[in-house]
């Protein structure tokens, strides 16, 4: 049984992360930056330890401090959350070679599926294929340019250790991919601290459906059913769903047990430990190929815990100690239907620029069926220098309809002050016909925004 546990993250997960803990009588040691000291997570554990100031490059991605932190706290694990340095098999390693477990899975695991060489090879043994692309790494522009001749336009750039849209890009021609690769080798040195990049075909107006599943390390892998996150915004999720509305339809309800065995394969082959998700794409005619497996907990993971009544951080923790997974795939019930609205500090009628600054005045909604998981409050500060999102609103109901209608009045009854909000927006989401049908691909927001000859209508409250 562990202690005390050590949470390597920030915002709206290092408190989901410390709730998980206290629940299970488990004391936890907050990392913070200079520019988070107010934050809920350092207000809430049983200690806090800063360890730099605010650009995450001389705080959270400091590997040599956080386990200097660790050391000092005595503890006996840490968790990564998502995002920073969750992927990263290096600091796996260090933290096994200090005594200390890490909540995921091993190294071995995370450098194969890191690999997209390797990984590629486990989804086409799971009788998968990934869409065509680099094998791995792609190490220069020329090599890119070499790649693309082969596969043709249009591609996908993508950061090896990528998430919420960083490190990504579609490009279209020689030009955009010389500058894409550049920018987005870049933006994933500065967000993620590895700047690799490889290269797959772009399947156009796919859905993006992932599999969370759970493995124990000890032979047992299950799934606990499927997320859609295809409404997508410069490839950040902004709302995500389960079970998808794509997979209930009777032309496609046999994809369901198709994907979900070739997730769990895939992870059985790769020896997989700990919480994960295999993430597919799906195009009109229902055919789907293997994009990656995100070797972490992941933001949308609050929809799954709905459904299931599975508490997944739990589980992270339990099967970290060496705990069996105590729940079979039988076990598993997926009851009525749960949305997730990524609340982001942003501006959605100025291009979505980021809005970082104070909250006045905050109100969060509750009632029948709506969960707010978040590290925000009135009169807190929104540091400039990480990821907008402030907080997700979660709904669940008897079924898609009835959890549409709950998050909407929930949407309408929420209030915050001193910077904007992605909520307008998502309430548009939210009664646009086509959405409501459940029928939308992960072009949907560019045609809400005008692409498809629809305008966005602001919604008042």
């Amino acid at each position: 049984m562990f202690e005390k546990i050590l949470v390597a993250n920030r915002g709206e997960i290092a408190v989901r992360i410390i709730r998980a803990a206290k629940e299970l009588n488990i004391k936890t040691v907050a990392v913070y930056s200079e520019a988070d000291h107010n934050s809920m997570h350092v207000q809430m554990a049983d200690e806090a330890i800063c360890i730099g100031r605010g650009p995450s490059a001389e705080s959270y991605l400091r590997i040599d401090r956080i386990i200097s932190a660790a050391e000092i706290a005595d503890v006996d694990a840490i968790h990564p959350g998502y995002g920073f340095l969750s992927e990263n098999a290096h600091f796996a390693e260090i933290c096994e070679s200090c005594n200390i477990r890490f909540i995921g899975p091993s190294p071995t695991a995370m450098n194969a599926l890191e690999d997209k060489a390797v990984s590629r090879e486990l989804a086409k043994k799971a009788g998968v294929l990934p869409p065509p692309g680099s094998d791995g790494l792609v190490d220069n522009e020329q090599e890119a340019l070499e790649i693309v001749k082969k596969i043709g336009y249009p591609v996908m750039i993508k950061a090896v250790a990528g998430g919420g849209g960083k490190g990504m890009r579609i490009v279209h021609n020689d030009i955009s991919l010389v500058k894409g690769y550049h920018t987005a080798r870049a933006e994933a040195e500065k967000s993620f601290g590895n700047s690799g990049v490889y290269i797959e075909k772009f399947i156009e107006n796919p859905r993006h459906i992932e599999f969370q599943i759970l493995g124990d390390g000890k032979g047992k892998v299950i799934h606990l059913g499927e997320r859609d996150c295809s409404i997508q915004r410069r490839h950040q999720k902004l709302i995500e769903e389960t079970p998808s509305p794509f997979m209930e339809t009777k032309m496609f309800r046999d994809l369901r047990k198709k994907m979900s065995r070739a997730a769990v394969k895939i992870a059985e082959t790769a020896k997989y430990t700990n919480a994960g998700t295999v993430e597919f794409v799906v195009d009109e005619k229902g055919n789907f190929y293997f994009l990656e497996m995100n070797k972490r907990i992941q933001v949308e993971h609050p929809v799954t815990e709905e459904v299931t009544g599975i508490d997944l951080l739990q589980q992270q923790i339990l099967i970290a100690m060496g705990e069996p997974l105590r729940i079979s795939q039988g076990d598993i019930k997926l009851t009525g239907h749960s949305i997730e609205c990524r609340i982001n500090a942003e501006d959605p009628f100025g291009d979505f620029r980021p809005s970082p600054g104070r909250i006045e005045m905050l109100y969060v909604p509750g009632g029948r069926g709506i969960r707010w998981d978040s590290h925000v409050y009135a009169g807190y500060t929104i540091p400039p220098y990480y990821d907008s999102m402030i907080g997700k609103l979660i709904a669940y109901g008897k079924d898609r309809r009835d959890a549409m209608n709950i998050m909407s009045r929930a949407l309408s009854e929420f209030m915050i002050t001193g910077i904007k909000t992605t909520i307008p927006f998502q309430q548009a989401i939210l009664q646009d016909p086509d959405f409501r049908r459940g029928v939308y691909t992960t072009n949907f927001i560019s045609n809400l925004l005008g692409g498809g000859g629809r305008e966005l209508i602001e919604v008042k409250a």
